[in-house]
C-alpha cells in the first residue's frame, strides 16, 4: 500500500465521480477505456457512503459441486491471502457463471468474517444475499443482483486478475466504488490523486457552477454569457494546473 491512511479516509470523503474527474487529469490511460466498470452495477448500500480500498480478487463458480476437491482447505488459503494485504480492502469477486445467478458468495457469516479481516466491501460480478445483516455489519456491496441459496460457493481461483463488469481488476489494485459505479486506478496514478481531485472539484465550484448559480435576474443572454466566460476560467485553470485542455 503506497497511500497513508489519512489520504484514503480523504479520498472516501469524495463520490467516486469526483475521483474520476481528478484521476483523468493525471493518467497517462485512456480514461474512456481503461478506467471504470463498463457494466451496470447495484449499490445495495448507498447509506454507507463510498469506499476505498486495495481489492483483493477471486473467482467462485457457485454451480460446480467438485470445482474446488477440498473446500475448507481453500476457504483457509484463500483467507491466508485475504489477511496479507494490507487494509483496508475491497474484495473484487468475479462469478464464472454469469450471466446466471446461480448462488450467493456473499451473506451474514462471509460479510462478518471478511471485516474482521480488514475489508470494507465488495464488488461482485454476481449474487448477495442476507441484505439487512450484510449492512449490519457495515459491509459494503455492489452487485448484480441478489439470489436466496449460496450453492456451491467457495473460492476458486485468488489473487490474480479479475473480470467484473466489463473491467480488469489486479489484486492490491487501489479502488474507489459507490452508487455510480467502481474505477480501478493503476498503481501509478495513486500518487496526486487526492490533490487532483479536490483540484477539480473546486476548479468546477468557482467557475461554471457559480456562474450558472448566480443566474437569477440575467438575461437568457446574459446567461450564455457568463457560462461561456465561466467556461474559459475552468479551462484556463485546468491547463495551469495539469497542462492539458479543460471541457467546458
Amino acid at each position: 500500500m503506497s497511500l497513508s491512511h489519512e489520504t484514503l479516509l480523504m479520498l472516501k470523503r469524495w463520490n467516486t465521480p469526483t475521483i474520476y474527474n481528478g484521476w483523468e487529469q493525471i493518467t497517462n490511460r485512456d480514461p474512456a477505456r481503461d478506467s471504470f466498470n463498463k457494466e451496470p452495477t447495484y449499490d445495495y448500500m448507498p447509506e454507507l457512503g463510498p469506499m476505498v480500498g486495495y481489492a483483493v480478487t477471486v473467482k467462485i463458480q457457485p454451480s460446480k459441486r467438485n470445482h474446488v476437491p477440498n473446500i475448507p482447505k481453500a476457504w483457509s488459503e484463500y483467507r491466508e491471502y485475504v489477511a496479507s494485504i494490507e487494509g483496508p480492502k475491497i474484495v473484487v469477486v468475479q462469478d464464472c457463471d454469469k450471466p446466471n445467478l446461480v448462488g450467493a458468495f456473499w451473506g451474514e457469516v462471509n460479510s462478518n468474517i471478511h471485516r474482521a479481516l480488514g475489508c470494507v466491501g465488495t464488488i461482485i460480478d454476481g449474487a448477495i444475499r442476507d441484505l439487512d445483516e450484510m449492512k449490519n455489519a457495515g459491509f459494503k456491496a455492489l452487485a448484480r443482483g441478489m439470489c436466496v441459496g449460496h450453492a456451491y460457493s467457495s473460492p476458486v481461483d485468488w489473487g490474480g486478475d479479475v473480470e467484473v463488469f466489463g473491467r480488469i481488476v489486479k489484486s492490491g489494485q487501489l479502488v474507489h466504488a459507490d452508487k455510480h459505479g467502481f474505477l480501478a486506478i493503476p498503481s501509478e496514478d495513486e500518487e496526486g490523486l487526492l490533490e487532483a481531485s479536490i483540484f477539480m472539484d473546486k476548479n468546477e465550484c468557482d467557475t461554471v457552477i457559480r456562474s450558472a448559480r448566480a443566474s437569477s435576474g440575467k438575461t437568457t443572454r446574459e446567461i450564455l454569457d457568463s457560462i461561456n466566460d465561466a467556461g474559459i476560467e475552468f479551462n484556463d485553470a485546468v491547463s495551469k494546473r495539469f497542462g492539458s485542455s479543460g471541457e467546458w
